[in-house]
């Protein structure tokens, strides 16, 4: 049998007493509020997070237009209106996600398992009969925090961790997020991440934003010829035990609750070649989206970060008018 490797996991935090300091009775405010919605019936919550998405809406312009400018990159030739409609979805989409959060972080597991199907749970179990751990490619979705609360309901599983600068939301952050699942992991101790790969375990990665060109390569990602895209899925998948799989989670129609998907990338993860894993990653990413574009997050500046200073971004308006 192996020898189980050291991970060094982020401790879950305790109350203190400067959590009631003034400055953040407004936080309080609002996660009471947000506490309380989370017991309304589930139907009433999402059409709350409708409501509150159409808001967003009107009251975000500077969200909006990114949001807009990525559907105008990712789907050009997708017609105006049909983008538009889909970008109005999308921040109903959003409202309902803070909503999500509320229901990921405070809901007993017998309510959430009443709303859960999955599929592909065999490719889990083979890994483990392998002995291996499995590296998981998730994506930035709306419905990403009730994404890890399920899959911890099925099996709990590794995250990688970032801190919230907002002292508590840092602490119901990082309660809620390990709550059915078994620890997170600081987002730079590559060593423990691999670790808890070498010792069997199920942990998540987000490979889909711009991180800049620290560990990066510019591969296609929908028709943009240019994506900054991280290496990391290399480090983690070649340097373990592990097997690389995909998962999404999907809010079903008609108030039904989410299907938890879990399956195999088309094209090998790792391929020895970094660039090829980043293209293959990307691929990932186009495939899972266009299986539900409202869900995804958009108003991330997922192109922001150009392969040269001297090009235009392509949100400017310089660039604008270059493609027109």
């Amino acid at each position: 049998m192996a020898t189980q490797k050291t991970i060094h996991s982020v401790q879950l935090p305790r109350f203190r007493m400067y959590f009631l300091h003034p400055k953040f009775w407004p936080t309080w405010l609002l996660v009471a509020l947000l506490y309380t919605i989370s017991w309304l019936p589930f139907r009433v919550q999402l059409a709350l997070g409708r409501g509150l998405g159409g808001l967003f809406y009107k009251a975000m312009p500077k969200r909006v237009a990114v949001a807009r400018r990525n559907l105008e990159l990712a789907f050009p030739d997708m017609e105006p209106r049909e983008r538009e409609s889909l970008l109005k979805t999308n921040f109903a989409n959003t409202g309902i996600a803070l909503f999500e959060t509320g229901m990921a972080w405070w809901w007993p597991d017998w309510r959430v398992r009443r709303k859960l199907q999955v599929e592909g749970w065999e490719h889990i179990e083979r890994c483990e009969r392998e002995g291996k751990g499995v590296f998981l490619l998730l994506f930035h979705f709306l419905c990403l925090e009730m994404h890890a609360r399920v899959f911890g309901i099925v099996r709990p599983s590794v995250g990688l961790y970032r801190p919230h600068n907002n002292a508590v939301m840092e602490y119901l952050q990082t309660k809620g997020r390990s709550r059915s699942n078994k620890f997170m992991i600081k987002r730079k101790d590559l060593r423990s991440m691999l670790n808890s790969l070498d010792n069997g375990e199920v942990a998540g990665y987000l490979p889909d934003q711009d991180y800049g060109r620290h560990r990066s390569v510019f591969v296609p990602l929908f028709s943009v010829p240019d994506a900054c895209t991280t290496t990391g899925t290399t480090i983690f998948a070649a340097g373990a035990n592990c097997e690389t799989l995909v998962s999404t989670c999907e809010r079903l129609p008609g108030a039904k609750g989410y299907v938890l998907r879990i399956y195999p990338p088309e094209n090998p993860i790792p391929t020895g070649d970094e660039t090829t894993d980043a293209v293959h990653v990307n691929k990932e990413v186009e495939r899972a989206v266009q299986s539900m574009p409202s869900m995804y997050m958009w108003v991330h500046r997922r192109f922001k970060t150009r392969p040269n200073d001297d090009m235009p971004s392509y949100y400017s308006a310089e660039q604008r008018r270059k493609e027109n």
